[in-house]
């Protein structure tokens, strides 16, 4: 799902202790992200795959921090986490979805996890 309208961030601030990533939208939204989510939402090839059917539910991300950010162009945002991972760019469509539609993606992630046997602790993935 994308808005008709790219929305602008005014403000990214990525909290490395909590790990957490803050985006604040010039709609006045204000979203702050766990890693651990972002990671595991990561919009790259590896964990999105190629098609639908080549998605991957990816675990033992509890722990994964936040190296640096990178903004790529006027658009976009790379994330580099510390489990080296940073192929994903998160652009700002997607992050403001990513903050609209977190509490189903993430009752949707907890539940792929269980159905698959994979911990939010323990490194794996189906």
């Amino acid at each position: 799902m994308t808005t008709t309208q790219t929305p602008w961030p005014t403000d990214i601030t990525a909290d490395r202790q909590a790990k957490t990533l803050t985006v604040s939208f010039q709609s006045g939204e204000t979203f702050t992200f766990p890693a651990e989510f972002l990671r595991v939402m990561s919009p790259s090839a590896e964990v999105q795959g190629h098609s639908p059917k080549d998605h991957k539910t990816v675990g033992g991300k509890r722990s994964v921090g936040i190296i640096d950010l990178e903004q790529v162009g006027n658009y976009a945002l790379k994330i580099i986490f510390d489990d080296m991972h940073d192929t994903g760019m998160y652009t700002w469509d997607l992050l403001y979805d990513l903050g609209r539609e977190y509490d189903a993606l993430w009752a949707g992630y907890l539940s792929d996890l269980q159905a698959k046997g994979l911990s939010r602790d323990l490194p794996g993935q189906a």
